[in-house]
């Protein structure tokens, strides 16, 4: 009998390009700015809520795989020694000449377009917002990692995820339903964008030290991994005032409160980054733990919503 095992089956190729177990990031803000609409509006259109979702998925793709090249013309990717998860280093295709940097920036580039026309055709049948929101998206997803701007060199750049994934999709899934603005999706998306940050925040750890050699000066690198460790608690905490804060003034239903059944993942993730804040893998559950934790609060925000709705 044979002692001898197989090596790990390698997912789709384009699975790894997009890096799409990432998709988790629009699926969130995508799912509670629908059902925010229809708890407050009844307003529904499966249809529009699955192209919404294939633009804001169009739109990640490419952000990701344009990042991937930036990252490899930055090298960053290159001299990255501490890889040591599937979270951290970018895909490494293009390190492993699986693929070619021209290709992966092209079709980041494709994906881009696709979620750009998406976003053309709901601007034209549902609202004009739906174009501004799609170029402060596109904007921030291109120029995290490409020059000039380099958003993640500046400390903005964990802003701006969050902005984008959080607040801003969530209320571009609510206007697409409703075609009008308000304020309560973009409040009730604060805590989904804080957790969205915390996942590039948390992943950034194991990249710190590439990231420093070549000037990718983000958050974590200006504040050294034993800082960045406790503003991670920090912000996990800021997610649960944010949920309390709003069902306390009234701008978000009071379900939202389901919102808070993740604080003992909180706790544990953070109990991690605080004692491996400095061994990458280590550090590893900490990563995963966040992801967790963002999908679980933003799916209960979304279901926090359909109990409004049902309940009235």
């Amino acid at each position: 009998m044979s002692n001898t095992t197989s090596a790990p089956k390698m997912p789709p190729l384009w699975v790894v390009k997009t890096r799409a177990p990432f998709f988790v990031a629009d699926i969130v803000p995508v799912v509670l700015g629908t059902a925010l609409a229809w708890a407050r509006t009844g307003a529904f259109n499966f249809w529009y809520f699955l192209l919404t979702l294939i633009g804001a998925i169009a739109l990640n793709a490419g952000t990701n795989m344009t990042n991937d090249y930036f990252d490899h013309k930055w090298g960053s990717d290159e001299v990255n020694t501490e890889f040591a998860s599937p979270f951290t280093g970018g895909s490494r295709l293009i390190q492993m000449g699986l693929v070619k940097p021209a290709e992966m920036l092209w079709q980041g580039i494709g994906f881009f377009v696709l979620g750009g026309l998406i976003g053309l055709f709901l601007a034209f049948t549902r609202s004009w917002a739906i174009l501004w929101l799609g170029i402060i998206g596109v904007f921030c997803g291109y120029f995290y990692t490409a020059p000039p701007v380099r958003l993640a060199r500046t400390g903005l750049g964990e802003l701006s995820v969050g902005l984008c994934f959080g607040p801003l999709m969530a209320l571009g899934a609510y206007v697409v339903q409703t075609r009008h603005l308000a304020w309560e999706p973009v409040i009730a998306a604060i805590p989904v964008g804080l957790l969205v940050a915390l996942i590039l925040w948390i992943n950034e750890f194991q990249d710190m030290r590439a990231d420093a050699a070549v000037g990718k000066n983000h958050l974590v690198v200006r504040m050294g991994r034993r800082r960045a460790a406790i503003a991670y608690g920090v912000m996990l905490a800021l997610t649960y005032i944010s949920i309390l804060g709003g069902i306390l003034l009234d701008n978000v239903t009071p379900f939202a409160l389901l919102g808070l059944l993740t604080i003992p993942l909180s706790i544990q993730a953070y109990r991690i980054a605080r004692v491996h804040y400095d061994h990458p893998r280590e550090l590893t559950p900490a990563n995963a733990l966040t992801i967790r934790i963002h999908l679980v609060t933003g799916l209960l925000l979304g279901v926090g919503y359909l109990l409004q709705g049902i309940i009235g």
